[in-house]
């Protein structure tokens, strides 16, 4: 799927999550978004700016161990605007990847070589990432119920609001200039 622009916030401060001038279409959650769209879209405070720029080291850290297809779920309150709704700034930013292993590599290869990437506090202290691993090599009916389940916890807020989310490609490609797009949103100081 090629990739789309991330909705502006509803009233509610969420991203919503249909079309809703075309509630049975396609575009929809998640949205496919380019990583240097979503890192522009959601790097407009320095609070904002240091969960990205510790999302953008996990993911260094999944390709090093050699995690580098497939895609990621990012949700949390990350894609709310929880300092209007809340009147707070994000903690962290909640991920899904789901990857694929490159051929002649096993789970239990991933899990010696990537012991601290699967260690779910370590995760989010070192990175701020509340992360999450679902292979996609798994038979189909526990991968459906596994899609099932994240797309049902990251449709609705706690209060049961319904929104969206958005997903990102997990190829290294596009983080060398993501990270460029941070540091000069840095600089700048949230505006480019």
């Amino acid at each position: 799927m090629s990739p789309v622009a991330i909705p502006t916030w509803t009233a509610d401060g969420v991203i919503p999550p249909i079309n809703a001038s075309q509630p049975v279409s396609p575009e929809r959650s998640p949205y496919v978004v380019s990583l240097t769209d979503y890192v522009l879209r959601f790097g407009d405070t320095a609070e904002r700016r240091t969960v990205l720029d510790g999302f953008l080291r996990y993911r260094a850290a999944l390709h090093a161990a050699g995690v580098v297809h497939g895609f990621q779920w990012l949700d949390g309150s990350f894609l709310e605007h929880v300092e209007l709704i809340e009147g707070r700034a994000p903690n962290d930013v909640d991920v899904v990847t789901f990857y694929r292993l490159p051929a002649g590599r096993s789970q239990a290869q991933l899990a010696a070589q990537a012991r601290a990437l699967l260690d779910h506090p370590s995760v989010k202290t070192a990175f701020r990432v509340d992360g999450y691993l679902v292979h996609l090599g798994m038979d189909a009916e526990r991968l459906t119920r596994q899609s099932a389940y994240w797309y049902s916890v990251w449709s609705h807020r706690r209060n049961q609001l319904w929104k969206g989310f958005v997903q990102v490609d997990l190829a290294p490609a596009e983080d060398t200039a993501a990270a460029a797009t941070l540091a000069s949103l840095t600089t700048a100081g949230g505006r480019l």
